[in-house]
């Protein structure tokens, strides 16, 4: 039987592995820097999921720890899809002491509905309330000049 854990530990974070799965394989952040991502995590209340101790999964949380928090650059490595992990990685983080005030959570996805459906996500109810600012022009990071 395979030992899951989930841990908020960022020393025990492979980043490589996160840099590798978001710059290759995400569709969010393609060709993100490993210092942009390293800047994220710093930045960032991160859940890394293991299996057996070895890294398999990863998100975090943007977050007041008050009322406010946003989930992003949530996955689990695609051998490992299929078997609860991302289930299990969303539990935790909605019921992590830290976040148990937290009475807004927001997330972008293009193809996850169905998963955070489950735990109570909708489609934004007003969104004539809610804006952004997109600044696509806006300078890149250090050391992300390939974006």
């Amino acid at each position: 039987m395979t030992s899951i854990e989930i841990s908020t530990d960022q020393d025990r974070l492979e980043v490589a592995m996160i840099h590798a799965f978001l710059a290759n394989d995400s569709y969010w952040v393609p060709g993100i820097s490993r210092s942009s991502v390293e800047k994220c995590i710093k930045h960032s209340l991160c859940f890394g999921v293991y299996a057996d101790g070895r890294q398999i999964g990863f998100a975090r949380v943007i977050t007041d720890y008050v009322r406010l928090a946003h989930l992003l650059d949530v996955f689990v490595l695609p051998d490992f899809r299929g078997r609860g992990f991302g289930k299990l990685l969303m539990s935790h983080i909605l019921s992590h002491p830290e976040l148990r005030t937290i009475v807004r959570y927001t997330l972008g996805t293009q193809d996850a509905h169905g998963l955070y459906a489950q735990y109570g996500f909708t489609s934004i109810a007003n969104p004539e309330r809610q804006m952004e600012l997109l600044r696509p022009k806006a300078p890149l990071p250090p050391g992300n000049a390939e974006l």
